[in-house]
């Protein structure tokens, strides 16, 4: 029987051995590891606590042989009823335990996310950030969604530039394959988008930007995106004032958003720094319309004219989606944006959904969208 114990406490040595090692790894190149590692470190938690369920395992089938054995004074620890976390402890060692930084309370990966989604915010992925990638060929919508479920997304934002054919429909088998391909995966696909333009003065070519609104409108409901991206636009005003603009995007938002609503997708204006600019644009627009169909993608980067942290506050209460991006603009210098002070806000504000996150500019965009959604996590603590 001492035999017995000798060999199991040999092995469960060496597996917290090989925990602590990957906790180490962990700590000194998170965003490798739980890239390619993250079938053994990512759900770190459970795997000890597996370990904690064989040991209980184990220990209660030897001690049950000893008793049938009538060798029962040998486990007096048992008869004194010691708390069983307590004889564990003993039994594992606290000092491998430590090493490996973990503790009879370690939470799983899993139940972690569960705790964070109490809020009901989720982490998501704007294609943008691979907008190089996706547009020379490097990388496709398939791989995309390989790296968001290694990378531990929730969501992604499948911009519809990205699917074959754009700004076409591409056939449905092909849109099926992705849906059905995030599906496995275990990825929502949050939302979707389009690069149209409401400030053209030409009525007819607005209807062209209305239609391909609406074959996209279509596609989203066709992969399962709840809400699609539409711009205001950027066309010079020439001859027209900001009031004529409006006027007709009005209608041209309108149309978009009954077609939204027959098809169950809703429509989603996002502040692009373009005609829309500031947060009381953004209210003027979706309060006029009135429905719950429209509602604002809020692009933390792009509100520049006034304080983008009081901009965000104005105009959460319409946000249906999100970019959350690494830089925003305080008096036209760029810094880095504080995810607390946003989170805050999102949270104070009962927004319920996904928050994609887009990383622009030079630099690995691999490593780039990792740094910012681990930020982004820590956030949401």
């Amino acid at each position: 029987m001492n035999r017995l114990f000798s060999s199991f406490d040999n092995w469960l040595i060496r597996e917290h051995f090989n925990l602590a090692c990957l906790r180490r790894d962990e700590a000194r190149n998170p965003c490798v590891v739980k890239l390619l590692c993250k079938h053994k470190s990512a759900n770190f938690g459970y795997r000890f606590r597996q370990l904690t369920v064989f040991t209980v395992h184990v220990i209660n089938s030897l001690c049950s042989r000893r008793l049938n054995n009538h060798h029962s004074e040998n486990l007096s620890i048992m008869h004194n009823q010691v708390p069983r976390r307590k004889f564990l402890t003993s039994i594992i060692g606290l000092p491998v335990a430590a090493s490996a930084g973990i503790s009879l309370n370690a939470t799983p990966a899993n139940e972690q996310r569960r705790q964070r989604n109490i809020s009901g915010l989720k982490t998501s992925l704007n294609a943008f950030s691979f907008n190089d990638l996706l547009t020379n060929g490097t990388m496709t919508i398939s791989d995309m969604l390989d790296f968001c479920a290694a990378a531990g997304f929730e969501g992604v934002d499948i911009t519809g530039y990205y699917f074959k054919g754009y700004p076409a429909v591409p056939p449905d088998d092909y849109l099926f394959q992705i849906k059905r391909k995030a599906f496995r995966l275990g990825i929502e696909i949050s939302g979707t988008g389009v690069r149209n333009d409401f400030t053209f003065a030409d009525s007819a070519r607005r209807e062209q930007e209305v239609a391909l609104v609406k074959n996209w409108i279509e596609a989203a409901a066709k992969i399962g995106a709840p809400v699609i991206r539409i711009f205001a636009g950027n066309q010079k005003m020439d001859g027209y004032t900001t009031e004529q603009v409006t006027q007709w995007m009005l209608k041209d938002i309108q149309t978009c958003v009954d077609y939204g609503k027959r098809n169950g997708v809703v429509i989603g204006l996002q502040n692009h720094n373009d005609f829309i600019q500031t947060a009381s644009q953004v209210n003027s627009i979706i309060e006029t319309i009135n429905s719950e169909w429209l509602g604002l993608i809020l692009d933390t980067g792009s509100y520049r004219v006034n304080d983008p942290y009081e901009e965000i506050a104005l105009s959460v209460k319409h946000a249906v989606n999100w970019q959350v991006k690494e830089k925003i603009f305080i008096k036209g210098e760029e810094k880095d944006i504080d995810l607390n002070k946003l989170v805050g806000i999102i949270k104070s504000s009962g927004y319920k959904g996904y928050l994609p996150i887009e990383t622009l500019g030079d630099g690995d965009a691999k490593v780039k969208v990792v740094a910012l959604l681990e930020r982004l996590k820590k956030a949401l603590g």
